[in-house]
């Protein structure tokens, strides 16, 4: 019960991004030194990868499922049920992962809760977690009144907003082309609004794919779209846990959420909806 209610209130962070749409990046972002141009740092080495090379389910040694809120519903007034191992809404083909939102109504789970629309959610909690180090993403985003996705960090403590969280890319169905990153801390969140986050331009996000990536270390957390930083936080180095909590190891998350505070009205005729990702890969310096 403990790590569920960790999962609804995690989910409040997703509502930052709306406040995000609606004015510009928060003073604490402000206070980050200078952007670096982006892309991998020299120095880095590849420790981790999943290039979705063989069909099928995801591979279970890196991924597993999130779907501990299917039962009461997802926070946000998210609208969909996240399936655990079914193809037709997580699978690899052709080199790709596809995380796929349909709707349709998953009555026979013994954790449906009435939703009509079902997506899958991945994440490596348990099976991979680390601290400092450079993540690429590349994707391509579905598009659509009411679709969501997102890829994502999350802190391996309970308890949100003091575990840390990192929002690599989070695109809003009502906002096409609009891509934003956001991190939240103890200090710095939504329900403060005092998060930190900002937006980018990404005219095709839903036609091409895009490198959604994250540069992370004792000093800095970057945020970046194809080689080129759009949001910096620095470190404040004051000891302060509330402030800095990205001293202590994170867990990538893959989703594609319907419909909620970011998602909007859902135009049922945009379905299936696929976020494709080509490859998700880490290195450490």
């Amino acid at each position: 019960m403990k790590y569920q209610t960790s999962l609804l209130i995690a989910s409040l962070c997703a509502l930052a991004a709306c406040q995000a749409m609606a004015g510009p990046a928060t003073p604490a972002a402000s206070e980050a030194a200078p952007l670096p141009p982006g892309g991998k740092p020299a120095g880095y080495k590849l420790v981790w990868a999943d290039e979705f090379s063989k069909p099928g389910l995801p591979d279970p040694a890196k991924w597993d499922y999130d779907t501990g809120m299917n039962k009461t519903g997802w926070a946000n007034e998210e609208l969909q049920y996240y399936a655990k191992g079914r193809l037709a809404t997580t699978r690899v083909a052709h080199g790709k992962l596809l995380i796929t939102a349909r709707k349709e109504k998953l009555a026979g789970e013994s954790d449906y809760g009435g939703q009509a629309y079902s997506s899958g959610r991945l994440y490596t909690r348990g099976k991979f977690e680390f601290t400092y180090g450079f993540v690429e993403v590349r994707a391509k985003l579905p598009c659509g009144l009411g679709t969501w996705p997102a890829i994502w960090m999350l802190g391996t403590t309970d308890g949100w907003p003091e575990q840390g969280e990192i929002d690599i890319m989070e695109h809003s169905g009502m906002k096409k082309g609009e891509v934003l990153g956001s991190l939240h801390t103890g200090a710095f969140n939504w329900p403060n609004k005092t998060q930190i986050t900002a937006p980018t331009r990404v005219e095709t996000v839903c036609d091409a794919f895009h490198r959604y990536q994250l540069t992370w270390d004792a000093d800095h957390i970057s945020i970046g779209v194809d080689d080129r930083n759009y949001l910096q936080f620095a470190n404040p180095k004051d000891g302060d846990h509330h402030k800095w909590p990205f001293s202590d190891p994170q867990y990538l998350i893959l989703n594609l959420a319907i419909g909620g505070m970011m998602g909007g009205p859902v135009d049922d005729k945009i379905f299936p909806a696929t976020m494709e990702v080509d490859y998700v890969r880490v290195y450490r310096r």
